[in-house]
Formats: structure tokens, sequence, C-alpha cells
């Protein structure tokens, strides 16, 4: 089959890749210069399927609202506000159900894992090398965060999750490198879970797609989606830019191709937020909002050489929301979830919380100097699965919608989506990732 794939973020390279794999000729349109170009760029890393959860849960109201109050908040609200987003809110605040955030958390953590092995699978067969390390350390400062967690525990338990409750002494066994002067509780130590690098690893399996004969077509935005047995998509080319100024734009042409008009026998959008414009006049209005997240990567002093300087993994602060990364000679802070507010405007508060969370952990372990910042929206749905499978609309598929967990849930979505296009039986049940279910 001919098929199109339009994003070529994590989840567009993914797709691409296993639709390829599968003796498709797949050609990828992608209005930036290079694959995981947006949120796929500088994410937090961490794969974690015991810790892949909704957001919709029991509670997380109230907690939102007091997060709200805190200098440090892990959530914020920023202007301007869009006007889906109250539509959305009320959606997420009804799926917070007990109930339904248990069904909704046992499909995430379901594909979660299957993700996982697959990503396991493309390493080892490609060989794939990117900044990678294995282990999870939740790090609890207080009596009282680990008295929050122990919900969290219980869960990971009944899901069989492989985690040990350490003090804090054990704690720096794991990671030496923690300060001795932040306060430290306890800790969860989960070996299973692991860091890698979300957008090396697009770049390496964009090649590999590429040797299986998929086109990426850079620098192209699709205009609109035309449905039917063969489906057509109406593109044209972005302004020209300089290459040169563009990040990981090797690939970009020239002089940019014309506009066009292409037919072909699926489209599989992974478009993320801009789904949302193409899906629309089709009759799919997606309930799907950005929520921020923010990151600074920093490469550690002196190389990184010493391991018992910055993490040796990716630690976890509970009370913060923020994750810890180490990815090769760099480390890498993240959290953050910023709704409202403009995709290019940083807010400086959450940029402060990264920079205390670490140097309250390891202080003086990075050269600040030469710190880059990084804001990326996240394509939250409100009860929090993706949604993954064919749509409504005539030759047109779905794969989007992973919130924070796109690089989590990438790889396994990704053979979902192709086993289901193929008409075959998934790995995995498919049940809950349909759109139907957002009405």
């Amino acid at each position: 089959m001919q098929i199109a794939v339009i994003g070529a973020g994590i989840v567009g390279v993914t797709t691409a890749y296993e639709l390829a794999a599968d003796g498709h000729d797949v050609t990828v349109f992608e209005r930036r210069a290079s694959v995981a170009a947006e949120s796929s760029f500088a994410n937090a890393g961490v794969v974690a399927p015991g810790y892949v959860t909704p957001w919709a849960a029991p509670g997380m109201p109230g907690k939102v609202l007091r997060q709200l109050m805190s200098d440090h908040a892990a959530v914020r609200l920023s202007r301007p506000f869009s006007p889906r987003l109250l539509g959305w809110a009320w959606r997420w605040w009804r799926a917070c159900d007990s109930a339904r955030y248990q069904t909704h958390r046992g499909h995430l953590i379901r594909l979660a894992r299957y993700s996982q092995e697959r990503l396991h699978a493309l390493t080892r067969a490609h060989q794939l090398e990117y900044d990678q390390a294995p282990g999870l350390t939740v790090l609890l400062r207080s009596e009282r965060d680990l008295k929050l967690a122990r919900p969290g525990m219980k869960l990971l338990a009944d899901l069989g999750v492989t985690f040990r409750l350490v003090d804090a002494a054990q704690a720096r066994v794991h990671e030496p490198g923690l300060s001795e002067d932040a306060p430290l509780h306890a800790a969860l130590h989960l070996p299973n879970e692991e860091v890698g690098n979300c957008r090396q690893f697009a770049h390496l399996l964009r090649h590999e797609a590429q040797r299986l004969g998929a086109m990426f077509r850079f620098h192209r935005q699709v205009e609109r989606i035309e449905p039917g047995t063969q489906p057509v998509l109406r593109h044209r080319p972005l302004a020209h830019l300089d290459p040169s100024q563009l990040p990981g734009a090797e690939h970009v042409t020239t002089q940019p191709e014309p506009e066009g008009s292409e037919s072909f026998d699926a489209v599989v959008v992974c478009a993320a937020l801009d789904s949302r414009t193409l899906l629309k006049p089709l009759g799919l209005r997606l309930p799907m909002v950005p929520v921020h997240g923010y990151s600074v990567t920093v490469p550690l002093r002196h190389g990184g050489e010493d391991r018992g300087l910055g993490p040796r993994s990716t630690l976890m602060d509970e009370q913060f929301k923020v994750a810890i990364s180490r990815l090769g000679k760099r480390v890498r802070v993240a959290g953050s979830a910023e709704l409202g507010g403009h995709p290019d405007v940083h807010n400086e508060a959450a940029i402060a919380t990264l920079y205390k969370v670490l140097d309250d952990w390891f202080p003086g372990c990075a050269v600040q100097s030469q710190a880059q910042a990084w804001k990326g929206a996240r394509p939250m749905l409100p009860d929090g699965p993706p949604i993954i499978g064919k749509s409504a609309v005539p030759g047109v598929w779905l794969n989007l919608g992973h919130g924070s967990s796109g690089w989590a849930l990438s790889c396994g979505s990704a053979r979902l989506l192709a086993d289901q296009l193929a008409g075959r039986a998934p790995a995995i049940d498919a049940a809950g990732f349909g759109a139907e279910r957002l009405g």
C-alpha cells in the first residue's frame, strides 16, 4: 500500500518505520526541517511503564488547585487561555472518576510495557547507539512525601512492577552524587525503568526507515486531507529558510518543491496538536490541548568522566515532579505542566524550579552558563490514553494524543497501528485506544 504519514515527531518516525518494515510504500510529510524538532526535541527521556499514568485521576483537581498557589508549582496557568481549554477541563474533571481512572491506567500500562519491549527489540536489531541508562530512583524528601506515595506503591505492586523502598543511605549507594545537604527521607528504586535520548533515537530510526524505502519530505505543510478509498493530501512548501539556521536540516533541499496533491491508499495522522486543524473539516473534533513542559539541558563539569558527578541514571523528585536524567556527558532536568500560555514564551518561574531541583540534589555538577532551555507542547487528551487506529473517516488513520508519554508509548503505538492497518491481530489488546470513546 502507498501510505502517507503526517508528522515526524517520535510517533511519526516510529509509525513510518513500522509501516515500511511491513513492506508499505511510505511518505512522511513534516513541516519542520528534520525529525523530532518539536515535542520530541528535548523531553525528559524517561521510559518508565510503571509511572505512565493518566492525568485524570481521583483527587487530581484538588491537587492542581493547591499547586497553583505554590512558588514552585508542578502545574501552572499562563495567559493567554484558549477557549477550548474550558471544555477540555470539564471533560478532564469527569474523567477523574475512580473507575474510569483505573480503566485508563490499565490501558496505558499495557501499551507502555509493550512499547518498552518494542524499543529494546529495535535497539538490538539495528544496534542503535544513543544516550541511555537503566534505572529510575524516585526521591521522597519527607515522611509526608512517603505517605503520599504509598497508594502509588500499592498500584506498582498490583501491576507487578519491580521496585524497592530504600532509606536515604541506600539511595545514595544507587546515586552517590546526591547532595548530603538535601533533605531525603526515603526513595523508590525501580531497576527496570530507564532513560534514553528521544531525539537521537528518532534520527537513528529515521535512517532505518529510509533504508526500507520510506521517504521523508521536510519543510512541507499538509493543508488538508480529502478522504475516500484513496484519500488525497493537498500540501505546499513552507517559506524557504536558510538550512544553516535550522537544527538537523542537512536534508532540506535548497529549492522548495512546488505545491501539489497526491493520492494514497491510507493516511496516518501523527501531527500532534496540528492534527486538530487537519481533522476538524472531516468532522473529527478532538478534545486535545497543549500542556507545555520545560527542560534545561546542561553539560556536566569535566565532561562527566567522573561517575560520581551528577546522576548515574534518572531521578524523579516526587515533591516537585521534576526528572533529572543523565544523557551521556549532559544532564537534563525536566518538568512542569503549563496550561495556556504561548509556545514561544518561557515561564521564568518554571525554569527557576528546574534549576532549584538540580541545585538541591547535585549542586555544582553542571556548567549552567552553557544551558539549553526548551519548552514543548504535549498534545493532551482529557482522559489519558492516546488515539490509535482507524478513524470514522474513510482512508484516515490516527496515532496521536500521547500527552507527556509520547516517547514512552511511541514504539508500541506504532506497531499497534501497523498491525491494525494490515488487518492482523495486534500483540496487545487494542481496546481503549479508539476515538469513539471521546464521542
